[in-house]
């Protein structure tokens, strides 16, 4: 169902705050198709566009509903995207550094 971490991690985004009354699944769902009419893609899209599509109309609803903004929002993009491109995901940081566990 999920290609990546982070489609799974925005769909338990989004079942949790919509669980805790942040936002109702209806708004949900209406913010999840006009993100999708927008984006020209029809379901079924390969899960990636699909997802791409899923933490954009999260992020409008978390502004929307002034759970943060957009610059914090674009500062976390940011921060993840680093974090991703000098993790080595899947190895443990010792061995990276060349010392044995």
């Amino acid at each position: 169902m999920f290609d990546e971490p982070w489609q799974a991690e925005a769909f338990a985004l989004a079942v949790q705050l919509s669980g805790r009354g942040y936002f109702t699944w209806s708004e949900w769902t209406l913010e999840l198709g006009a993100q999708l009419r927008a984006s020209g893609i029809s379901v079924p899209a390969t899960p990636s566009r699909y997802y791409e599509c899923w933490l954009t109309a999260l992020e409008q609803l978390v502004v929307t509903k002034r759970l943060s903004d957009p610059e914090t929002l674009a500062a976390r993009k940011a921060a993840y995207a680093l974090a991703r491109r000098e993790t080595t995901h899947g190895v443990s940081q010792d061995s990276v550094r060349g010392e044995e566990l």
